[in-house]
């Protein structure tokens, strides 16, 4: 009585056939779609649009604000302007020499203006800012008149000696000023705290 049961499957299999009711995939798909209807493909695309939108006009407002701030810079604030100089200037300057020299005339230029822009001053101490600024005014004409000297008698060790310390002179010159003014406005607080005790 040994049978093999997989036989015994095939033979039921071949023998009854099984079929579907009639208009069951019809039924089948009506309900599918009532319960997953379909999602409106605009919906996602509108999202999509805005945020797009959103992204234009955020990297158009940028674009703008840069333009802007390069087309007015403030000639208070900029004592050394490469960029202008070497546009104007036909020759060449210390940042055209190499690049390690272009990294260190990039940062004196970048510290000197950051310098300048951290300067808070009053009418009181306006006398000692104005004799500074005369002082970096005549180091300004010096580093000119040394990348003339440069682009004349070409590029020696001293002359690139020569502008390296004239920027870190002007860097040291807004320092020192930056401290007087700080113990100009401390002794300025300790006058008014002694005076309201």
């Amino acid at each position: 009585m040994a049978r093999d049961l997989r036989e015994l499957f095939e033979r039921e299999r071949k023998e009854k056939r099984y079929a579907m009711k009639s208009g069951h995939a019809g039924r089948f798909q009506d309900r599918l779609e009532r319960e997953f209807p379909k999602q409106n493909g605009k919906r996602s695309y509108f999202r999509l649009s805005v945020a797009a939108s959103l992204v234009l006009a955020l990297g158009l407002g940028i674009y703008w604000v840069s333009q802007t701030r390069k087309s007015n810079p403030d000639s208070n604030t900029t004592i050394v302007d490469v960029e202008t100089r070497t546009a104007n200037s036909v020759g060449i300057s210390l940042g055209d020499l190499s690049p390690d020299l272009k990294k260190i005339e990039d940062y004196y230029v970048a510290n000197i203006n950051l310098q300048l822009s951290a300067l808070e001053f009053d009418t009181s101490t306006k006398t000692l800012v104005d004799g500074y600024m005369e002082r970096l005014a005549e180091l300004d004409q010096e580093y000119e008149r040394l990348n003339t000297e440069l682009n004349t008698l070409g590029p020696n060790d001293d002359i690139i000696a020569a502008l390296i310390k004239n920027l870190q002179l002007r860097l040291q010159l807004l320092q020192r000023l930056k401290t007087k003014l700080n113990q100009l406005k401390s002794s300025k607080n300790e006058q008014k705290s002694s005076y309201s005790i």
